[in-house]
C-alpha cells in the first residue's frame, strides 16, 4: 500500500480521502533534516505553508510521485527539482478564494474606520471618537491588480458597496473585465486614479517589488493598499517610509517578506494607518475544509494513476483545458509511442499536427502526452507528463506544432512524424464517439484498427500471396493473429499490413518476415 506523509496539520476530512488508499502518517513540526530523513519511504507529501520542500528533501523522496500543498500558493516548494524528479506539484487554487477575498475586503473596511484601534482604545478605557474619523468606500475607486478567483470575487462584492472598478492583469481581455464591471488600465494609471489598492498576484521575478518607492510615489495621498497576496510583492522598508511620512493613507499587510514577521520589523512601529494580520488570508473552518478536501483527493487520484487536475508543474494541463482534451491525451501518447518504434527509439525531430476540432484546443497538453509516449520505451517509468518536455529537450528532440482546422473522416485527428534511426515514419489516429482510438493512417497509407498490445507492422508491394504467407509463417511460429488490415493507395503499389496479435514475436521470426518475397520492412510494437 502507498505512504502518504502528512507533515502540516489539516483538515480530517483530507486524512479520511487519503485514508482510503493509502497509509497516512501525520507527523507535524519536522526539522528540514528529520523531513529528508524519512522521505525515502514516501510515495505522497502533503503539506501548508509550514514545511519548507527543498531541492535536499525531493531528491531523498526516491519513491515520491505527488507533493500537495493545501493552498494557493506553492513558495515553500521546490518546484524545478520536482519537476526535474518527475514529481506532480498540486495546489488547491480555488479552495480558499472566498476566504481569501473576504479577508481582503475586510481589511479594506477595517483600514477605513480604523476598527483595530478604535477596538483597542475601547478596550483600554476610553471613549475617543474623534482620533478615528473614517473614510467612506462608497463611490471611490477600487483598483484590483489581478483580476483571477479572488480579484473577480472582490470586484463583485465592491461593485455591490457601491465603489468604481479599475483593474490591471495583462493576462485578461478587455471583455472579461467588463464582464466584471471593472475598467482594464494599465499599472501606471491604476497607481494614480485608485483610491483603494488591492494586490492578487503571485509573486515571480516580474511582480518582486512591483510597488516599490516609486510606484508609492505615483499614488495619491488619500490611497490605501491591501496586500493579502504574497510577501515580497511591496517593499516593506518602501512602505514603511511612505506611511509615516504621509504619502499615502493607510496599509492592510496580510503577507510578509518574512514569516513569521520578525519581532523587530520596522512594520511593527506604524501606528493605526497599517493593519497587520498573521496570514489569515484562507483561515476560515470552510476553507481548511476545501484545501483539504481538494489536495487529498488529487493525491488520491495521482496514486491511482490518474491524472491531477490542478498541477502546477504540467504544462499545460490545467483543469479547464484538461477536462476538454482528457480523451485526446492517450491517443496522443499512443501514438507517440507506436511512432517512436516505428522510428527505431531514438528520434531527434518530432511533427505534431492537431487537426479538425482538435486544432481549435491548447497544443501543449496533447504535444506533453505524444512526448511521453514518445519516451516511454527509452525511459520506462522514468518519463511522465512533468518531466517529458525537460526529458526531450536534454535528448536534443526539436518539436513543431502545426494545425490543420479541416475536417477529414473525423470530428479531430492527430497526425505525429519522426525522424529516428530507422527512418522517418508517420501516425495518425483519432477517436470514435465512444471515445475508443483508432489508428487511422501509417505512413500516410489509410487504415482503420484499435492499437493492441503486440503488433506487426509491414510495407510491402500488394500482390497475391503475401497475406496468407505471413499468416502461415505466424502459425508456424504458434503466433496467434487477432486481426489484420491492409492500407493501399493504389492496387499492386505499396502497401502496409497492421496486425494484431496475442503475444510477443518469438526472436528470429522478424528475419524470416524479411525473406517472403514482396516484403520490404517489418516492424514489431509492443504498446
Amino acid at each position: 500500500m502507498p505512504k502518504v506523509l502528512v507533515s502540516d496539520t489539516i483538515d480530517q476530512a483530507g486524512i479520511d480521502i487519503l485514508s482510503q488508499v493509502a497509509q497516512v502518517d501525520v507527523k507535524t513540526g519536522l526539522s528540514p533534516e528529520e523531513l529528508i530523513k524519512i522521505m525515502p519511504e514516501y510515495d505522497a507529501l502533503m503539506i501548508r505553508s509550514g514545511t519548507r520542500v527543498t531541492k535536499e528533501a525531493i531528491e531523498a523522496g526516491t519513491q515520491l510521485k505527488i507533493i500537495g500543498r493545501a493552498g494557493v500558493g506553492v513558495d515553500n516548494v521546490d518546484v524545478p527539482a520536482a519537476t526535474r524528479q518527475g514529481i506532480v506539484v498540486v495546489n488547491s487554487p480555488e479552495g480558499n478564494t472566498i476566504a481569501a477575498a473576504e479577508h481582503a475586503l475586510a481589511m479594506m473596511l477595517s483600514m477605513s474606520r480604523y476598527i483595530p484601534d478604535a477596538n483597542q482604545s475601547l478596550k483600554n478605557g476610553k471613549w475617543d471618537r474623534k482620533s478615528f474619523v473614517g473614510t467612506e468606500v462608497y463611490k471611490k475607486t477600487l483598483g484590483i491588480v489581478g483580476l483571477g478567483k479572488i480579484g473577480s470575487h472582490i470586484a463583485a462584492a465592491a461593485k455591490a458597496l457601491g465603489m468604481k472598478l479599475i483593474a490591471y492583469d495583462p493576462f485578461i481581455s478587455i471583455e472579461r473585465a467588463e464582464q466584471l464591471g471593472c475598467r482594464l488600465v494599465d499599472i501606471d494609471l491604476l497607481l494614480q486614479e485608485a483610491d483603494y489598492i488591492t494586490l492578487h498576484l503571485p509573486k515571480t521575478p516580474e511582480t518582486t517589488n512591483l510597488i516599490d518607492a516609486k510606484a508609492l510615489a505615483k499614488m495619491k495621498p488619500t490611497t490605501r493598499i491591501i496586500n493579502c497576496a504574497r510577501g515580497g510583492i511591496i517593499d516593506e522598508v518602501a512602505l514603511v517610509e511612505a506611511l509615516k511620512s504621509g504619502r499615502i493613507a493607510g496599509a492592510a499587510l496580510d503577507v510578509f517578506n518574512n514569516e513569521p514577521l520578525e519581532p523587530d520589523s520596522p512594520l511593527r512601529e506604524v501606528g493605526k494607518e497599517l493593519i497587520l494580520t498573521p496570514h489569515l488570508g484562507a483561515s476560515t473552518a470552510e476553507a481548511q475544509i476545501n484545501v483539504a478536501i481538494d489536495v487529498a483527493e488529487q493525491i488520491r487520484d495521482v496514486l491511482l494513476g490518474l491524472p491531477a487536475r490542478s498541477a502546477v508543474n504540467i504544462p499545460g494541463l490545467y483543469p479547464d483545458a484538461l477536462e476538454k482534451l482528457r480523451p485526446y491525451l492517450q491517443l496522443a501518447e499512443t501514438l507517440g509511442n507506436l511512432v517512436s518504434q516505428l522510428t527505431g527509439g531514438r528520434v531527434d525531430l518530432l511533427n505534431v499536427r492537431m487537426q479538425g476540432e482538435l486544432a481549435q484546443n491548447d497544443s501543449m497538453p496533447v504535444v506533453v502526452a505524444a512526448l511521453k509516449g514518445l519516451l516511454s520505451q527509452a525511459l520506462r517509468e522514468r518519463v511522465n507528463y512533468v518531466n517529458a518536455t525537460i526529458e526531450a529537450k536534454e535528448r536534443g528532440i526539436r518539436v513543431i506544432e502545426t494545425r490543420d482546422a479541416s475536417m477529414r473522416d473525423y470530428a479531430g485527428s492527430l497526425h505525429l512524424s519522426a525522424k529516428g534511426a530507422l527512418g522517418e515514419h508517420s501516425v495518425t489516429g483519432a477517436l470514435l464517439g465512444d471515445g475508443e482510438i483508432r489508428i487511422t493512417d501509417v505512413d500516410d497509407f489509410p487504415i482503420n484498427v484499435p492499437p493492441s498490445r503486440y503488433m506487426l507492422f509491414t510495407r510491402h508491394r500488394d500482390m497475391p500471396g503475401i497475406i496468407g504467407k505471413i499468416g502461415s509463417l505466424l502459425g508456424s511460429f504458434n503466433v496467434n493473429i487477432a486481426s489484420m488490415q491492409v492500407g493501399r493507395k493504389i492496387v499492386r503499389g505499396d502497401a502496409v499490413m497492421v496486425l494484431s496479435i496475442d503475444d510477443p514475436l518469438p526472436d528470429g521470426i522478424l528475419a524470416e518476415i524479411m525473406k517472403v518475397p514482396g516484403i520490404r520492412d517489418a516492424y514489431t510494437v509492443t504498446l
